[in-house]
């Protein structure tokens, strides 16, 4: 069994940033895709961006040009830098970690508001 834990959440303006972090609890990463998805009430989950395990990275168009992905092996950790944000940016984000089976994190809130 693997956890992920998400971090780096909170309350940012509109036009700021945050960067999120995803911690796994075991050394996965070198075999396991990576994905940040995102949800809000009444919606269906989205997926944000992903990284395989061999660093190429995916990004959809809402987000292209403003989220990073990117990853540490050696921290066992996925990160989610996310700049110029937008209310529409607002949402709980989740890690997943896909391979032979797929883990999910609890999720963290992203609120962008003035």
């Amino acid at each position: 069994q693997v956890q992920l834990v998400e971090s780096g959440g909170g309350l940012v303006q509109p036009g700021g940033s945050l960067r999120l972090s995803c911690a796994a609890s075991k050394p996965i990463f070198s075999t396991y895709g990576l994905g940040w998805y995102r949800q809000t009430p009444g919606k269906q989950r989205e997926l944000v961006a992903s990284i395989t395990n061999v660093g190429s990275t995916y990004y959809a168009d809402s987000v292209k040009g403003r989220f990073t992905i990117s990853k540490d092996n050696a921290k066992n950790t996925v990160y989610l830098q996310m700049n110029s944000l937008k209310p529409d940016d607002k949402a709980a984000y989740l890690c997943k970690a896909v391979g032979p089976v797929s883990y999910w994190g609890q999720g963290t809130q992203v609120t962008v508001s003035s």
